[in-house]
């Protein structure tokens, strides 16, 4: 049974990312049965749940990278639901994956041009943010220190910098970012948390699949909680974080 917030709703946002009935398999194997959620512009949503839940999955299955998906997935109005990976990423919707997927033997700077795609307009005509080298090394400092070092002589913390700044670099809508503070250290999420906020400012939309609520509250404006391939909860972080029921049966804390 799906529990919603029951509070005063904000008023709503244009979706930028609209899912409706998400279903998803790895081969025989059922994962996601029926997921409908959106994503506003300029908006942060937290994608919770435990382990196995399916957060990682109805990521890769927005990016195209699942052989076998059902439902509707509509992103800047367009249904990209048959889209192969390639075009939804050119179409503006970037991936952070959790496994970084970094070229190793490429320097900070070559991996960062690797990403770069051309700047892009609001169906208004108004120009969305373009991030440039030089505005992606002010918000990671530590990858201006180490721009001409291949990224394999990179820590853990400084190659997952390093895969968002190149996602970055694609001058996305909507970013899709698979659990970011997963086994790094505490100073690097409080920047990772601090570069999800600059998102926002510039009006970047992040659908952020996360296990730490504490991190998730720090930036999200709301939340879809899934258990076993299910919307189980949707709405307001603060009352997720308040009600110590509801944290216990779905987060296990």
């Amino acid at each position: 049974m799906k529990h919603e917030d029951a509070g005063p709703k904000a008023p709503p946002r244009e979706p930028l990312l609209q899912v409706a009935g998400l279903h998803a398999w790895y081969g025989q194997a059922h994962i996601l049965h029926g997921l409908d959620l959106a994503v506003g512009r300029g908006e942060v949503v937290a994608l919770l749940g435990r382990n196995g839940a399916g957060k990682s999955t109805t990521i890769k299955a927005l990016m195209g990278m699942l052989a076998r998906r059902g439902g509707t997935v509509r992103f800047m109005g367009q249904d990209i639901g048959g889209w192969p990976t390639h075009r939804i990423a050119r179409a503006g919707l970037g991936f952070v994956p959790e496994d970084r997927r970094i070229f190793t033997e490429l320097s900070v700077a070559e991996n960062l041009e690797v990403g770069r795609q051309r700047p892009r307009r609001w169906p208004d005509g108004t120009p969305v943010h373009a991030w440039t080298p030089e505005a992606l090394y002010r918000l990671f400092p530590n990858l201006a220190e180490l721009r001409a070092r291949p990224a394999a002589q990179m820590s853990g913390g400084e190659q997952q910098m390093l895969t968002v700044a190149r996602t970055l670099m694609g001058n996305p809508y909507v970013v899709l970012l698979d659990e970011p503070s997963e086994g790094i250290a505490p100073l690097i999420v409080e920047q990772m948390a601090g570069m999800i906020l600059a998102l926002k400012a510039a009006g970047t939309s992040v659908l952020l699949s996360e296990q730490n609520l504490h991190f998730a509250q720090l930036v999200a404006d709301r939340a879809y909680v899934l258990e076993k391939g299910q919307l189980a909860y949707e709405g307001s972080l603060q009352r997720l974080a308040a009600d110590q029921a509801l944290r216990r049966q779905y987060l296990g804390v």
